[in-house]
């Protein structure tokens, strides 16, 4: 550490389910100078961020709130918004991120219809189902198409959808870990609510959420503001969005961040990003199943961005996570909740490459190796090439 007290962490390949890799062109953007948030250079680069954003969310006309907090702020928002004292609100819970929800749409007053499955599945449709019928008049489902706690995507975002709305309901969906890196078309899966994250696919430091709100909600919520909010009063984004502008201070860093992150996603192609996102996460799973290591989610619903891993017996978590990061600079996630201890969590988001597959996979069977757990490495590459084939491009592992 410098004598001035400044701390600069070593380079590290950072591997979580959030945050991310920062790209050098999205640090670059948010090293520009510091501009006037109500005057035309703000007004420009919003409306960029608006139009393009739209883009990623796949929405003609969707509203585009963009808040200074965390994903988690987002959620907040989402069920503020549209949850009023006594609403029923059904909502499948399959992860950590699940069993918030259920707690940010308590808070809001709502009654919940909880849709329940263990970890490492997911609630069929036919149960959604029953429980939106079961429940009478529900006001909204709210989905977490990913949860990164146990490494899941909801499958069936699309079937439950339709569910909700031919019983009458708003449709919320957190996809904060999974935008931008996974199908997400909102107008044709008609999704009310979109909620995304800073700090997953886009690459971009945590610190800004993005919610894309369609027409009917939009004027839901215009017409009846929540009342126990000002800052994420949704109402208040949507009358400032004709000015171009945030009713708030915005992040203005992260903002050009975002703005920059959208250009970088657009060039790339989202399908493309999107295939790039699968085909590194089939790598990952052929890999780790190759050299006997288990996966903790089965197949149908395994998530293409969050690749969680069972220990060996023996394998004592905190010791596996500091070998891998001290000696070989890869930083993973371990498990919370009630999985803490029991997994560990690869993230596959934003800027991926097969190098960053390879070099994570070769650390993890080098830390295994080391703690005395026999992993065949050789047959963990091999897998790995195997699928990445498609993005390789002339390189090799």
């Amino acid at each position: 550490m410098p004598e001035n007290g400044s701390f600069y962490p070593r380079h590290k390949l950072v591997m979580l389910p959030g945050p991310t890799n920062v790209p050098e062109r999205i640090l670059l953007a948010m090293a520009r100078p510091m501009i006037n948030h109500r005057g035309p250079e703000f007004h420009q680069l919003y409306d960029g961020i608006i139009r393009k954003s739209r883009e990623v969310f796949k929405t003609k006309d969707g509203e585009i709130a963009v808040v200074s907090a965390s994903g988690t702020g987002g959620v907040e928002a989402a069920a503020l918004n549209v949850v009023k004292p006594g609403d029923k609100v059904v909502v499948p819970v399959f992860g950590e991120f699940g069993e918030r929800i259920v707690e940010h749409v308590k808070r809001a007053g709502g009654d919940v219809v909880e849709v329940r499955s263990p970890y490492g599945t997911a609630p069929e449709p036919a149960e959604v189902e029953r429980a939106v019928k079961s429940a009478g008049k529900v006001k909204a489902l709210f989905v977490v198409y990913n949860d990164t706690s146990p490494g899941v995507t909801y499958r069936w975002l699309k079937e439950v959808s339709r569910i909700a709305k031919d019983a009458g309901a708003f449709v919320v969906v957190d996809a904060i870990s999974v935008f931008g890196g996974d199908e997400l078309p909102q107008d044709d899966w008609k999704l009310d609510l979109v909620i995304a994250g800073a700090q997953k696919c886009l690459s971009l430091p945590p610190g800004i959420t993005l919610l894309s709100v369609s027409k009917e909600l939009k004027d839901y919520i215009s017409r009846n503001p929540p009342s126990s909010t000002v800052y994420f009063d949704l109402s208040k984004y949507f009358e400032f969005n004709k000015k171009l502008e945030i009713p708030f201070t915005p992040a203005i860093p992260i903002f050009y961040a975002l703005d920059e992150s959208l250009n970088m996603v657009l060039e790339d192609g989202l399908d493309r990003r999107i295939e790039r996102h699968r085909v590194a996460a089939m790598a990952y799973y052929k890999a780790l199943e190759a050299a006997g290591l288990k996966p903790f989610v089965e197949p149908r619903v395994r998530s293409n961005v969050v690749i969680t891993v069972e220990y060996p017996p023996g394998v004592q978590d905190a010791a596996f996570r500091d070998l891998l990061d001290k000696e070989f600079g890869v930083v993973v996630a371990g498990g919370f909740g009630s999985l803490k201890g029991k997994i560990f969590r690869i993230g596959n988001m934003g800027d991926i490459s097969p190098i960053n597959v390879a070099q994570t996979l070769m650390g993890i069977a080098g830390a295994f190796s080391e703690l005395g757990v026999k992993v065949d490495a050789s047959a963990m590459l091999a897998a790995a090439h195997e699928e990445l084939k498609s993005l390789l491009s002339g390189q090799s592992l």
